[in-house]
């Protein structure tokens, strides 16, 4: 029996998506975030949902300010989680109290998802000591340094954007994408990953994969060309 990691349609590889769900999402502009999963996680209906991502400089963000305005995300962990000078609806939401804010320094939170990805049960990090970032978390002298212990953070869903990807998952990122998208690419239960390019196995230059074909579960390919 053969298994195939190719999706048909962006609907199809976020289908299950279940209400409550965490959700890793790549990309800080619109040639590196994986606007055509969005927009299917969008049309898909899944509620109660917590987004780690870093909302500043996005251009396709419309389908993450949708699904706020119909009050199905519950929580945003994030360096910048407003869109644009004015923020969005995402403060008014907060505000409000329907929508909880976890603001983690960027340093911070990529420290956090390898730790996740790597099965590490934490990292002492000296960014934020004596702010509201130590509020209720160990701190300790690490050679003369004080430091937090910062959680490890994964996901049940990654959503991401790759210029590049062969059938079995290989990923080759291109320009921005190489950011927050291989950060995260190891921390979901299921990496569901939107690429420019698909090829066979053998189709890529294996010097050039940064993310391994085994910590990717889903690819479909996505609509439109790569612009950079």
């Amino acid at each position: 029996m053969s298994f195939s990691k190719l999706y048909d349609t962006h609907a199809a590889a976020v289908a299950d998506v279940q209400d409550g769900a965490t959700i890793l999402v790549g990309g800080t502009s619109k040639v590196s975030e994986p606007s055509g999963l969005l927009g299917a996680l969008s049309t898909q209906g899944a509620s109660n949902l917590t987004l780690v991502c870093d909302l500043s400089g996005w251009d396709g963000s419309e389908s993450i300010l949708a699904m706020a305005k119909e009050g199905r995300i519950s929580r945003v962990i994030s360096p910048y989680p407003f869109i644009g000078a004015s923020g969005g609806i995402i403060p008014e939401l907060r505000d409000l109290g329907d929508v909880e804010i976890e603001s983690v320094p960027q340093g911070t939170l990529a420290e956090r998802l390898r730790a996740g990805g790597s099965g590490i049960g934490g990292v002492f990090i000296s960014t934020g000591v004596g702010t509201r970032f130590d509020a209720g978390k160990e701190i300790r002298n690490v050679n003369g340094v004080e430091c937090i212990l910062e959680s490890p953070l994964r996901a049940d869903f990654a959503l991401l954007r790759a210029a590049r990807a062969d059938t079995v998952g290989n990923l080759a990122y291109q320009g921005a994408q190489r950011g927050w998208n291989a950060a995260m690419a190891t921390a979901a239960r299921i990496t569901i990953v939107e690429a420019d390019e698909i090829g066979e196995p053998g189709s890529m230059d294996p010097e050039r994969v940064i993310t391994p074909g085994i910590f990717v579960n889903r690819i479909v390919k996505a609509v439109g060309p790569l612009i950079i």
